[in-house]
């Protein structure tokens, strides 16, 4: 279920709807964030480009998750990477006064509100911990581990971004695995042995 399907109709007529193709930019790297956005359907990802086009992914967002809701009661209110579609998405934004409004009547839509908000502080801690791993290998067998050992994926490259990794080192690194059979690879799932 969709955060979206707990308010009343009248809340709904707040959202305002953005739909994306792949490759549309949302919103731009230092933007003032002035809603939530609440992923419909698809998938957006996050990107920085701070040192000679280096890409940083922040966070990849997919359906039924929340973003900007970290900045905008925050006093620095900008968002830290450009939001991209990586595919074709649609995507509900919610301004900061009617989401107040919202927070203050809908006790349902509250309550999800806040697991949403304290799951993404997880999600957070998590991609910390990731990033804190130096090895390549050992941070595979974190992310692994965090998905019950088991791991579906779309792409090597999308993967990799997921992990923090390049594609490369991800490709090389799954090519010995699977042939120490550490792992089983077939049709797009990877599962940890």
């Amino acid at each position: 279920m969709n955060i979206i399907d707990l308010l009343t109709e009248e809340e709904k007529s707040h959202i305002i709807y953005k739909r994306l193709v792949k490759g549309d930019v949302l919103f731009h790297e230092n933007d003032i964030c002035r809603y939530i956005g609440i992923m419909c359907k698809g998938e957006v990802s996050i990107i920085s480009y701070p040192d000679k086009g280096k890409e940083i992914v922040y966070n990849i967002l997919k359906t039924d998750e929340i973003f900007g809701n970290n900045l905008i009661f925050s006093s620095n209110p900008y968002y830290k990477g450009d939001i991209i579609a990586d595919c074709e998405s649609l995507i509900g934004l919610l301004g900061k006064q009617d989401l107040i409004a919202i927070l203050q009547k809908n006790s349902r839509f509250l309550m999800e509100y806040l697991k949403i908000q304290s799951d993404s502080s997880k999600a957070l801690n998590n991609r910390i911990r990731l990033l804190s791993i130096p090895s390549a290998e050992e941070r595979f067998r974190f992310y692994m581990h965090e998905n019950r050992n088991r791991i579906s994926y779309d792409s090597i490259e999308h993967l990799a971004r997921k992990m923090y990794l390049s594609r490369e080192t991800l490709a090389r690194l799954l090519s010995r695995l699977e042939n120490d059979n550490s792992i089983i690879r077939e049709n797009k799932v990877i599962i940890l042995r």
